[in-house]
């Protein structure tokens, strides 16, 4: 088993607060496990407009979720 995690979410309070609870259950179980929490900024994020595009408008990838899922798949986060 790994013995530490890097664990990619959105750096909102949101976010944060969840990706805590998260951790916090992994060690509940894992008390050895060491746990990095890595923010990546979105689309979504760096979109500062009151009325944020349609899903379907913005190219098939949730505006807060395709970067989370490209470092994911790039091996940056676990």
């Amino acid at each position: 088993m790994k013995t530490s995690l890097k664990i990619g979410t959105r750096g909102s309070p949101l976010a944060l607060a969840q990706t805590e609870l998260v951790i916090a259950a992994l060690k509940a179980k894992h008390p050895q496990l060491a746990c990095e929490i890595v923010k990546i900024v979105t689309s979504g994020d760096k979109t500062q407009a009151t009325n944020l595009p349609l899903p379907e408008n913005s190219g098939g990838k949730g505006l807060f979720l395709k970067e989370i899922e490209e470092a994911l798949l790039h091996g940056e986060i676990d």
